[in-house]
């Protein structure tokens, strides 16, 4: 991801040499619950980066029990037979998945004897990934990179970017990637995206709290405190989650971004960058399309 890093960490030093009277504790609230203009800051890096986020994330993406990080198993599982089904996907078919995490995806398409890339820049994902490969002799290269950076070549016949990945980036970000996907799609190629739709906009709430090591220690192991702000964003149909995490010698942000959709707003992006919608789904198992529902998929191939 973006290395455009605005995280602000504080040493000890400067940490013992704030006054922790009235008056700062007034501007720490304030910037905690400062609202910023929509993607301007970007901190997925340090989210998926850290020593112990990391880990927690990759407990989160192996529990196939629950739809955090990844989705369910059983629903990964259909999904994989459904994209290799629908897009008659054959014996050495070339396969792309962007934000690959810890491989679950890719290994499962590898299975059905794919040629699978999976690019991911946590090495803690891509580790578990490879070795995983490794052990069940799998056809798959996984790169540890930051997908908007990283050139990829080659043709795909399927490139992959699910679990709402793409909702993350910011606008600049979003037509980068559609351009490259044009860019890597083989005659007759498809990509695969899952977004979050408008419905999941208007039922997000504005919020601001406090809690004391907050989702159960998730952002560090020593004690802190996470104030967490929630802002909406209705002319850009943008959310933020916006996390600052208070310990004992340090201070940082974390900026949770997500862009929601229409078929018809994520069909004039793909417009833009050379493609167009070929179907609308309900999610990437093939499910059909529901206006009311949280989340929508969408099959996206080059213009004619």
């Amino acid at each position: 991801m973006s290395t455009n890093n605005p995280i602000r960490i504080y040493t000890p030093a400067l940490v013992s040499s704030m006054p922790m009277n009235s008056n700062s504790l007034f501007g720490l609230l304030e910037a905690a619950h400062e609202r910023p203009a929509a993607f301007s800051k970007y901190t997925a890096s340090d989210l998926w980066t850290d020593e112990h986020t990391s880990a927690q994330m990759l407990a989160y993406h192996l529990n196939e029990d629950i739809d955090v990080s990844s989705r369910r198993g059983r629903f990964m599982d259909e999904s994989t037979r459904w994209l290799m089904a629908h897009f008659n996907l054959s014996e050495g078919c070339k396969i792309a998945d962007f934000g690959c995490g810890p491989g679950l995806y890719s290994a499962r398409l590898a299975q059905r004897q794919a040629h699978v890339i999976g690019i991911d820049f946590s090495t803690r994902s891509i580790t578990y990934a490879r070795e995983f490969a490794r052990e069940k002799q799998l056809d798959i290269t996984y790169v540890e990179a930051n997908y908007l950076k990283f050139q990829l070549d080659g043709k795909f016949d399927l490139i992959l970017m699910i679990m709402c990945d793409f909702c993350a980036l910011s606008p600049a970000q979003r037509a980068l990637m559609l351009t490259k996907f044009r860019e890597l799609l083989a005659d007759g190629g498809r990509i695969v995206l899952d977004v979050y739709a408008i419905s999941a906009f208007a039922n997000k709430d504005e919020a601001f709290y406090c809690e004391k090591n907050q989702l159960n220690g998730f952002w560090s192991e020593a004690p802190y405190y996470a104030f967490v702000s929630s802002f909406k964003y209705a002319a850009e149909q943008v959310s933020l989650d916006k996390y600052t995490i208070i310990e004992h010698n340090r201070q940082r942000e974390i900026y949770n971004w997500l862009q929601y959709f229409t078929p018809e707003s994520l069909g004039q992006e793909a417009r833009s960058a050379g493609l167009e919608i070929d179907e609308v789904y309900g999610d990437v198992a093939g499910n059909p399309y529901d206006a009311d529902a949280a989340e929508f998929a969408v099959v996206l191939k080059k213009r004619e």
